[in-house]
């Protein structure tokens, strides 16, 4: 067994008013085992000169476990090969998993350039190891008797993923070709991490700044005030700032009465990053997408997409695309049948004007309250961050999987606003540790996500640091930390991965908790958003800040009632999003440097929807989750999944709904598997039969339009 190794520096002779003293060299905290329960992160302890070094230690640890394991001149068996290199690189999974949490939510100048000088040295780390030709060898020596080896089901997964993972990261490979494949990885994640830094720019840039406060008519007051006090912390007292989220539509232009303040902030956001400027990302977006066609090429594949889909549920770019086209007729319709409702409206108020982006979900907002009579500020005062959070998330959790949660001050975090709790399994016992940081930053990525510290393994004896992270609206000083319906959704949304995260049972890292495709991850976290709206559940957050009086039934109902509403659109734009995704990852190598613009239109054009007054949720410019997020060819997954959780949730209700009996089939089935099953196979087993698209659409009350 090849462990890192603790490194202790040598004392340093110092001399301080004339007198000799010795004193013990700093040790790095990421390169040594943290003390602090679960192992979490010393960040009282970590500063930002200590990534780097950690980083770069620890590949150079992992290679010399690798080469180790390649040259050991005893006969390959599974455990001096493959669960050797599961033992591997222990500092550098430290030192990564803190980095990368960090440089994501809360970055500055140096951690930027830790990022951008070590993204080609992990690049090539990566290939050093799925290169080696005498490590492949061993691994293809053991694959080749697999049925011989008395492997146990997680084990013979583990053997096939790596197999698998070798031969589609180029084992096979001749050394020429190997070569090109080491170049283009590189230059591949440079330049994906220079498209993030210039996002974030981008992104930071792009607010929209107002001067006069009448021109944000229909924010209520809290709103203003935020607005205001983030044009203080950018230096601009006296003037208000409107920063943009990672999507399209920004949540202000619901509420905005101001036409031209409304078209300008989505002006703002629908050309962000692509001005020409130094946060332009297009010629980046040109590089990306030929240098993974080029790659796709070599590797055998007609293009990325089928590259990308290999290991995924889906499987095939045409099974993924299929699953989309299935959806286009009825949100098309839905489209149409709400743009002329929207354009109604407009015309009924006597200065009539064609329905932009820009006016539809002002518009909608206004369709909703006079079909539904719902406000959404009416219902932002049930919805105090900290209450969604203990008595909604943590309370349904608690209601399906017997978990509870305990608050702790004692374990020291990245920033000052993050929450952690101690997470305690149904038998009292410590299932893990869960940090929570929810407030925007301008240093902070767009979106919302989950990932690890420290993940599980029984081999390592190691249990779950898990964190969500958010972009929620910070309220200015002694305002109420209020947020909207579509917040609690993300809330229980992520807080889905982080059971996923959390119930994790598995003895080898590479298949334990999240360790899972795409079109598989985001099943369990769009499965807990239903949660939100259970009426036992709800009724246990939904409470009035100000008297804790409950949500009245009537407004309940209100929300229940449009919960429906505005599916074409909302759906749209997600079809939109992973559409132009799939087309950008299925241009042969052969097609060249694609015009941005010009192709994005062309993609758009030509998809069946509305894409006009129904923009894609995320445009080429700024669609980090292809270009620098994972998702490659792998944004329809949040619609796949959609139609897992759907069915899952149908499953549920037809079960008797929220009890701990199906919480506790759902944990065993699919929750605590993590990729030690195939993926059909585990979810027809917990359904009952194969995946259908029928709850789906009628979730969002689109199966009439589909007949």
């Amino acid at each position: 067994m090849l462990r890192s190794t603790l490194l202790r520096s040598a004392a340093l002779l110092c001399c301080l008013a004339g007198a000799a003293t010795v004193q013990a060299a700093r040790v790095n905290p990421l390169t040594v085992p943290s003390t602090l329960p679960f192992q979490a992160p010393r960040f009282d302890q970590i500063t930002d000169a200590d990534y780097q070094p950690a980083l770069e230690q620890g590949m150079a640890e992992q290679i010399a476990e690798m080469k180790a394991i390649a040259n050991n001149p005893a006969a390959p068996t599974f455990a001096n090969t493959i669960e050797a290199m599961e033992r591997s690189g222990r500092t550098l999974d430290r030192a990564s998993q803190a980095f990368f949490g960090v440089s994501q939510a809360n970055t500055n100048d140096a951690l930027d350039a830790v990022r951008s000088a070590e993204a080609p040295k992990l690049a090539q780390h990566s290939d050093a190891i799925y290169l080696d030709p005498e490590l492949f060898a061993r691994v293809q020596a053991l694959y080749a008797k697999k049925d011989k080896l008395g492997l146990d089901a997680e084990q013979r997964q583990v053997l096939e993923i790596y197999h698998s993972d070798f031969l589609h990261a180029g084992a096979q490979l001749n050394d020429a070709d190997k070569a090109k494949l080491r170049l283009l990885n590189t230059q591949i994640s440079t330049a994906t991490t220079d498209f993030q830094q210039k996002l974030l720019a981008g992104t930071k840039a792009g607010a929209l700044v107002v001067d006069d406060k009448a021109k944000l008519a229909g924010l209520s007051d809290a709103e203003i005030a935020a607005a205001a006090e983030g044009a203080k912390e950018r230096g601009m007292p006296g003037k208000y700032v409107l920063s943009l989220q990672n999507t399209t539509q920004q949540p202000a232009l619901a509420s905005l009465s101001d036409r031209a303040t409304r078209a300008a902030l989505f002006e703002k956001s629908w050309n962000r990053s692509q001005r020409g400027d130094a946060n332009d990302t297009r010629a980046l977006i040109r590089t990306i997408a030929q240098l993974r066609a080029q790659k796709a090429q070599l590797l055998g594949y007609p293009n990325y997409a089928a590259y990308s889909l290999y290991d995924q549920m889906a499987k095939t770019p045409a099974a993924a695309k299929g699953f989309m086209t299935q959806l286009v007729p009825a949100t098309a319709a839905e489209q149409r049948r709400e743009a002329a409702e929207l354009q109604k409206t407009i015309n009924a108020t006597g200065t009539a004007f064609p329905l932009a982006p820009s006016d539809w979900d002002f518009y909608s907002d206004k369709v909703r309250k006079a079909k539904y009579d719902l406000d959404q500020n009416e219902l932002k005062p049930y919805f105090e961050i900290g209450r969604v959070l203990q008595d909604g998330v943590f309370f349904a959790a608690n209601q399906l999987y017997g978990v509870t949660f305990k608050e702790r001050r004692d374990i020291p975090t990245y920033q000052p606003d993050i929450r952690v709790f101690t997470v305690y399994d149904k038998d009292g016992s410590e299932l893990g540790l869960m940090y929570f940081d929810y407030w925007k930053r301008d240093n902070k990525s767009g979106g919302a996500w989950m990932s690890n510290f420290v993940g599980q393994s029984k081999l390592l004896k190691t249990k779950p640091v898990v964190y969500n992270v958010g972009n929620f609206t910070k309220p200015a000083p002694g305002q109420p930390a209020l947020i909207t319906f579509d917040d609690v959704t993300t809330m229980f949304h992520e807080f889905g991965h982080a059971l996923h995260g959390l119930f994790a049972n598995q003895t080898y890292p590479l298949v334990s908790g999240t360790n899972t495709a795409r079109d598989w991850v985001e099943f369990p976290s769009q499965f807990n958003e239903h949660w939100a709206l259970d009426p036992k559940v709800f009724a246990n957050y939904a409470k009035d800040y100000r008297s804790g009086a409950v949500m009245p039934q009537a407004l309940v109902t209100k929300i229940k009632n449009a919960a429906k509403f505005n599916q074409g659109y909302e759906l749209g734009e997600l079809v939109a999003a992973a559409t132009l995704d799939q087309d950008w990852h299925s241009l042969p190598a052969s097609a060249g440097p694609q015009d941005v613009d010009a192709f994005e239109t062309k993609a758009l054009n030509t998809m069946g929807l509305d894409t006009k007054d129904v923009p894609p949720r995320y445009r080429t410019s700024y669609f980090a989750h292809i270009w620098a997020g994972g998702y490659a060819a792998g944004y329809y997954a949040y619609l796949w999944t959609q139609m897992l959780d759907n069915d899952a949730y149908a499953w549920f209700m037809a079960h008797g709904g929220l009890t701990r009996a199906n919480g506790q089939r759902f944990r065993d089935m699919i929750l605590s598997k993590g990729h030690t099953q195939d993926y059909a196979p585990m979810f027809k087993a917990f359904y009952g039969k194969d995946p259908d698209i029928g709850p789906m659409l009628e979730d969002r009350g689109l199966k009439a339009a589909a007949k």
